[in-house]
């Protein structure tokens, strides 16, 4: 089930945040994301709109969007591939009518899994926190939706 994160979920979300940026992004040295658990704790995920997958126990994954921004899309390393991220997609797209996002080039599944749901490349550069190059990508719902 997909609902509004709680207070009661930051520990975990923060937990498959971490524990997913790592194995997700293992071109970048894992101080880094270490180094920003609490900016995510403390300003990050409450400037921004959160919802959890609950597995009911526990919280398989979480997507956050700031604005039309997909600011975060994130599932327990040991559960994905399990479709849950799509449903975390889905569900974020019914949110908004376009969304934007961010993505490593060295990051060739998310890259993938992004193309393949409706999203395309707007620009190129360098993430600022990392010096890494990124795609921004961008989906907007009349792109999927039948012309009526």
């Amino acid at each position: 089930m997909i609902r509004p994160c709680q207070n009661s979920d930051i520990d975990a979300v923060l937990d498959i945040w971490l524990d997913a940026s790592i194995q997700a992004h293992d071109f970048v040295e894992p101080g880094v994301w270490e180094s920003q658990l609490e900016s995510m704790r403390d300003i990050y995920l409450p400037a921004s709109e959160n919802h959890v997958y609950d597995q009911n126990p526990g919280i398989a994954g979480f997507y956050a969007l700031h604005g039309d921004t997909l600011a975060a899309i994130f599932v327990a390393p040991t559960l994905q591939g399990r479709g849950i991220g799509k449903q975390l997609l889905a569900h974020a797209k019914q949110q908004r009518t376009s969304l934007t996002l961010s993505v490593y080039q060295a990051n060739d599944p998310s890259y993938r899994f992004y193309l393949s749901q409706g999203f395309r490349v707007t620009s190129e550069q360098a993430d600022t926190h990392t010096g890494h190059p990124e795609y921004t990508m961008t989906w907007t719902g009349a792109e999927t939706r039948p012309i009526a």
